[in-house]
């Protein structure tokens, strides 16, 4: 209130007239008044004012509290969907080790539900109980993340499901401060990566044997070769000394053992020249029976079952007897020839449940072969290496360790897949599946045993061949002239094709052109053939090889209508070869 309008009304009022005095008070009052209800109002205004400003600050603040709570609970949910559904196995420990949390991925995997594995100490869990020494493992690795030190190893564990692989790691999680809060397990399962790792390795393995094998086979069955054909020259000579024909016997056996190692080492490494056919396998497997049980011995008993409504498979004969006679064999010794030997051939449907733990197998339709023994079955550490070339649990000079091997590369290059079962003293099941064709059987009879087959006959015939090695073509030569062919010779296509030429231009027959397939020069084996039967229209073909990959094999089988002698051969498989040809006319496709 203003100082001076009072003082002025109290010095009017000592001067003025009474009436005049009030009038001028009541005045004075007034606009006192006045000012005071002015003041009122301003600090009112400035009240709501302020008021106002604290409600939009309150505002602003609950607002941006809201949007941090809703990006806080997003980001919380985002965090809880990578966490449940993510592929990889995650969980969540205390520092004691116990279970907090775990995601479905990793339920799933032990089949359990999270209430069932809650509070429990993480390496006891269903996760690492089943594999033996895992728990004590991961309990250190849980330790040493406690402590602030984080683990990572591969880990092979058996679930529910069967064996899987995992990459796993334990790491710590920090606060602010660098203190472990919590521990966090995850693995990653690896198992198909690591089985297609494996493929890889065992394809290049497979690769490696089968280049160093077909570089060598050509070359080494040229050597045996010639010493089998001098020898068999030689026996000519000297039939009436009993003491040579022994060591000549005992030279041939041993050719004859090098040359089954070479086709071993060829079929593990997919690389022989396979001529399959459309065959009924029950009653091919039921022709074989009488051989299988002269093979193994009176000791064993033998049981063939078949069952009805058989599909046929696409393979060929010779390599099916040869597997069957090699799983017979290996049973006969795990029985000690003593035991029960169970063949049984029947139908099989191999799913996608089942090949998905299988490499490189397909689904479907397959003829099964088994072959199962009483015998002393195998453990698991010897039942991973029974396919392995040279491993062998026999007694050193009892076996090879190839017959296996050779039965694993036969049925892998025919397109099937092969399973053994097996425990020890519960004796060993070996179950061949082949893919199931679709077309009529051929005619197909079980090859001979090859003591029962006599001498072959010879002939008049004009035989022109072809071979760069001197000491084989000189052997042959002898061998097919003993037998009573005219026989001309060449040491490669270019030289043979002169030969034909002149045969032609003088009206000379020749009725069959016996060619190795490797050979130098500029013209190659199958050219060879077919500028031959330009120019001689009747002549029949045959061709011989230590190894012919690339020139009338491919894909692993001999090229159609290709007749082909393996080297080393015998004299009695030449007569036998040659003859059959001539007489069926044998040609290379037109």
């Amino acid at each position: 209130m203003d100082a001076l309008p009072i003082a002025l009304s109290l010095m009017l009022g000592a001067l003025l007239p009474g009436a005049v005095w009030l009038g001028w008070s009541l005045h004075c009052s007034r606009r006192l008044h006045r000012n005071e209800l002015a003041e009122r109002r301003r600090t009112a205004q400035r009240l709501a004012d302020a008021e106002a400003r604290h409600a939009e600050l309150q505002a602003r603040l609950e607002a941006r509290v809201a949007a941090r709570t809703e990006a806080l609970q997003a980001s919380e949910a985002r965090m809880r969907t990578i966490f449940s559904t993510s592929f990889q196995y995650q969980g969540l420990l205390a520092l004691d080790g116990s279970l907090l949390d775990t995601n479905e991925t990793s339920l799933r995997g032990i089949g359990a539900t999270l209430e069932q594995v809650v509070g429990r100490p993480f390496w006891d869990s269903p996760w690492f109980a089943r594999t033996p020494g895992m728990p004590e493992t991961v309990r250190l690795a849980v330790q040493a993340a406690a402590q602030g030190h984080s683990r990572r190893q591969e880990m092979r564990l058996l679930l529910p499901a069967g064996w899987r692989q995992f990459d796993f790691a334990v790491r710590p999680v920090h606060d602010r401060d660098g203190a472990v809060v919590a521990i966090v397990p995850e693995a990653i399962d690896i198992t198909e990566r690591h089985q297609a790792e494996e493929r890889l390795r065992q394809a290049q393995k497979m690769e490696a044997v089968g280049q160093l094998t077909g570089g060598v086979a050509h070359d080494f069955n040229n050597l045996l070769q010639v010493i089998s054909a001098n020898l068999h020259l030689v026996s000519r000579l000297t039939r009436d000394d009993v003491k040579v024909m022994q060591r000549l016997d005992s030279a041939t056996e041993a050719v004859r053992r090098g040359a089954k190692l070479a086709s071993q080492l060829l079929a593990f490494g997919r690389r022989q020249a396979l001529a399959p056919r459309v065959v009924d396998v029950g009653r091919f497997i039921t022709g074989l029976e009488d051989l299988v049980r002269r093979s193994i011995g009176e000791g064993v008993e033998v049981e063939v079952i078949v069952s009805g409504g058989l599909w046929h498979t696409f393979v060929d004969p010779t390599q099916i007897e040869n597997a069957l006679l090699n799983l017979a064999i290996n049973a006969r010794d795990a029985m000690d020839g003593n035991g029960r030997l169970t063949i049984e051939v029947g139908n099989a449907f191999l799913d996608d449940d089942y090949v998905r733990g299988q490499p490189d197998v397909k689904p479907g339709q397959y003829v099964m072969l088994a072959v199962t023994d009483t015998g002393c079955g195998m453990t698991p550490q010897v039942l991973s290496q029974v396919f392995q070339p040279f491993f062998s649990t026999k007694p050193a000079g009892s076996g090879t360790g190839l017959g296996l091997s050779m039965v694993y590369g036969f049925v892998r290059q025919s397109g099937g897949h092969v399973k053994i079962y097996s425990e020890p003293g519960q004796g060993t099941s070996v179950k061949v599946y082949l893919p199931r064709a679709h077309d009529a059987e051929a005619q197909v009879d079980a090859a001979p045993h090859p003591a029962a087959t006599g001498d072959a006959s010879g002939g008049a015939e004009t035989v022109l061949v072809v071979e760069d090695d001197a000491a084989v073509r000189r052997a042959t030569v002898e061998m097919l002239q003993e037998l009573g062919y005219r026989v001309l010779k060449a040491s490669d296509a270019d030289q043979a094709l002169v030969v034909i030429d002149d045969a032609v231009a003088h009206h000379a027959a020749i009725d069959l052109l016996f060619t190795d397939v490797v050979m130098p020069g500029r013209l190659k084996s199958p050219e060879l053939a077919d500028k031959a039967r330009e120019r001689l229209p009747g002549i029949a073909v045959l061709f011989t090889s230590g190894y012919a990959q690339n020139a009338i094999v491919h894909g692993g089988r001999l090229d159609p209508g290709v007749e082909l002698l393996p080297k080393p051969y015998s004299a009695r498989a030449l007569a036998s070869k040659v003859r059959a040809v001539l007489d069926h006319g044998a040609r290379l496709p037109q």
